[in-house]
């Protein structure tokens, strides 16, 4: 098939659509489809222009209370119009397709079949209070969707009115197993955190969980990588909290992400909210490395099973700091955790995830031409 996927973010930024783009159109490549990839264009972008890209119109960033949103700038019809008459596709897939601006119009304008894929689990306030309200804007696009996909039940709650009787289907996020191995040998009483140094994702209450851990274990070591606003805060709690053993590491590369939570005793990820999904918790798994994440419904929709042992409230800190302990220091559990996670997450390999697409883009056209 000849397919493009439409990426409304910043592709020359971190984050888990572009990880998940990126990831799914190496898997179908591979299975021999065509695929272009469609995306704005960064606003101070000097890098070579990916192979098998366009850039249709510009992204740029906005801030909202505790956190940031990409958007890209409305575009001229006659160059969307331009771009589907000088190229056919068997199917269109755009991933995030309420984002403003230019996914909406390219979805107006597709005279393909379409898939779109909701992949955001929107705060009750703020900017999720704000996005939610604009109903005219998200009906609109979803008029156009042959077929809607969602990573997990909480992806799209913000929709779920104006998707009633929608058939919607769920295609996971994925993670390429092959890519993560386990360590033979792993630091004592080390926890990582890998991720945006935000509000929502909760590395404050880590830190605060971590102050009253070190009583108990003195030599415990907290690893922090990622960046994000609120990174000088989090260093300044850190010093206030006495705290010697914790260590900023600002951004990390995809390796070293990789060797840091192979080496982990155990990763960390106390969101609180925001989360649809957790491509995080995938990859620590894959490492075979337990697992201590909070308790909202996009990790909550990962963590099944076994895994529900995982999940902990990060506001109560006593209970978080019991858990950390718990994790880092019984063997059993920690063998429980390892064990089920390298078995659990092969069915999240990309191999797995895009069997699911293939599915979805052929009854996307067969809908299309009925």
């Amino acid at each position: 098939m000849k397919i493009a996927i439409f990426n409304p973010y910043n592709v020359s930024m971190p984050g888990g659509v572009q990880d998940h783009v990126r990831a799914q159109a190496s898997e179908l490549k591979r299975r021999g489809h065509k695929v272009t990839i469609i995306t704005p264009r960064p606003r101070k972008f000097e890098d070579k222009l990916p192979e098998d890209t366009v850039f249709i119109g510009v992204s740029a960033r906005v801030k909202a209370q505790s956190s940031t949103v990409d958007i890209s700038a409305a575009i001229d019809q006659e160059e969307i119009d331009d771009f589907f008459k000088s190229n056919k596709f068997d199917v269109v897939h755009f991933h995030e397709p309420v984002v403003p601006f230019v996914g909406r119009q390219l979805i107006a304008s597709c005279p393909y079949p379409t898939v779109a894929t909701l992949h955001a689990a929107l705060p009750e306030t703020g900017i999720g209070r704000t996005l939610g309200s604009i109903t005219p804007y998200f009906r609109s696009v979803i008029q156009h969707v042959d077929v809607l996909t969602r990573v997990s039940p909480a992806a799209g709650e913000y929709l779920s009115e104006l998707i009633q009787g929608v058939e919607v289907f769920d295609v996971p996020n994925g993670v390429n197993i092959k890519d993560f191995k386990p360590s033979k040998k792993r630091d004592k009483n080390t926890i990582v955190y890998i991720g945006r140094l935000e509000k929502r994702k909760g590395p404050k209450y880590l830190l605060l969980a971590v102050s009253q851990l070190v009583k108990k274990i003195p030599e415990l070591k907290l690893i922090i990588a990622g960046d994000g606003p609120d990174r000088d805060k989090l260093e300044e709690l850190a010093e206030d909290l006495e705290l010697k053993n914790v260590e900023f590491l600002g951004y990390v590369s995809d390796q070293e992400k990789r060797d840091l939570l192979s080496r982990a005793t155990v990763a960390c990820y106390p969101a609180i909210y925001g989360e649809s999904f957790g491509i995080v918790l995938l990859e620590a798994m894959a490492t075979g490395t337990p697992i201590v994440a909070g308790d909202n419904p996009g990790y909550s929709s990962v963590l099944r099973e076994t895994g529900l042992l995982s999940l902990v409230n990060p506001h109560v800190t006593r209970e978080f700091s019991r858990r950390l302990e718990l994790f880092l220091t019984d063997k059993t559990i920690q063998n429980l955790m390892s064990e089920w996670g390298l078995k659990y997450v092969k069915q999240f390999d990309y191999s797995r995830v895009v069997d699911d697409y293939e599915k979805v883009y052929k009854y996307a056209i067969n809908k299309h031409k009925a």
